[in-house]
């Protein structure tokens, strides 16, 4: 069973109808039809297999059923989530995008924001948050306010979608697992040495230009010149703008080389971009005390 699932496929299959429904019935928010429709289906023999079924029940119900479905979910940053009234799902998912910790500002606009949708469309914006950055969401949001009715009717029952495939990968261990995680690694290369740069700090900052940067990950490089794990998995690697800081100045004085004081080199940042949250990027850095250079690895 995968770290945090509460139950394995093979049990699911096993379980009598309404304990099936209780333990899906989250997946989709405040719907546990989509679980009753999909329990007649059993046995699924992978996590895909009943991912497309349960997403299936949802594309094929009628319009009425659809709209429901959207308005069960609640806004971002939203009066549900400040009076804590959020489901489990929805809190936690919220939370991991940093919705709890806004600025009254950020807030405001968030309400503002979520104001404006709901009175076009007639139901919450919807979109699977643990993709996306702070800085992301608010360029979301000002993208598919300008879509037409049956457009963004269509572009949040997506997002449903997305959000119940995280939900259901978290809850259910599979032979398979579903394509909802991505990958975030370094590497750095003493390229004067000619060998891995083994104990160089470095920290991982999530950029904003609508708030404060946020500091994601702190960490040092091992024998490999690598992090023991990754520094961000097992979760969507969030669309945004990102910054590693290395303390290459640090690393090259315990080397023993002799550097000019203040060093030509001592914290190198480097920013790039995630587009594909479900993508592994990885930022290796070839230093020297007078220079460095970057790509993207796999």
């Amino acid at each position: 069973m995968s770290a945090g699932a509460s139950v394995s496929l093979h049990e699911l299959n096993a379980f009598d109808r309404q304990r099936f429904v209780s333990t899906l019935g989250a997946i989709y928010e405040n719907s546990p039809w989509v679980a009753e429709a999909a329990a007649a289906d059993r046995p699924y023999s992978s996590l895909s297999a009943l991912h497309e079924r349960m997403s299936g029940v949802v594309l094929k119900a009628d319009e009425s059923r659809k709209l429901t479905l959207l308005n069960a979910h609640p806004d971002l940053a939203g009066k549900a989530a400040r009076a804590g009234t959020l489901t489990a799902e929805s809190e936690a998912e919220q939370k991991d995008a940093g919705l709890d910790r806004l600025s009254e500002k950020e807030f405001f606009e968030f309400h503002r924001l979520n104001e404006t949708y709901r009175k076009k469309f007639g139901f919450p914006f919807i979109i699977c948050v643990r993709r996306h950055s702070k800085d992301s969401l608010f360029r979301q949001f000002d993208l598919r306010t300008k879509n037409d009715q049956a457009v963004e009717r269509n572009a949040a029952l997506k997002e449903v979608i997305r959000i119940a495939a995280l939900r259901l990968n978290q809850r259910v261990a599979g032979v398979d697992q579903l394509n909802v995680n991505g990958r975030l690694s370094t590497h750095v290369l003493d390229a004067y040495s000619g060998r891995p740069a083994q104990g160089v700090a470095l920290e991982l900052h999530e950029l904003s230009q609508v708030g404060s940067d946020h500091l994601i990950v702190a960490g040092v490089t091992n024998i490999d010149g690598r992090t023991d794990g990754p520094l961000i998995s097992g979760r969507p690697v969030p669309i945004g703008g990102y910054e590693l800081r290395f303390a290459l100045g640090d690393y090259f004085r315990r080397s023993g080389i002799i550097l000019p004081d203040p060093p030509f080199l001592d914290k190198v940042p480097v920013r790039f971009s995630i587009a594909d949250p479900e993508s592994h990027y990885h930022v290796p850095l070839l230093a020297t005390p007078w220079s460095y250079s970057i790509y993207r690895g796999s």
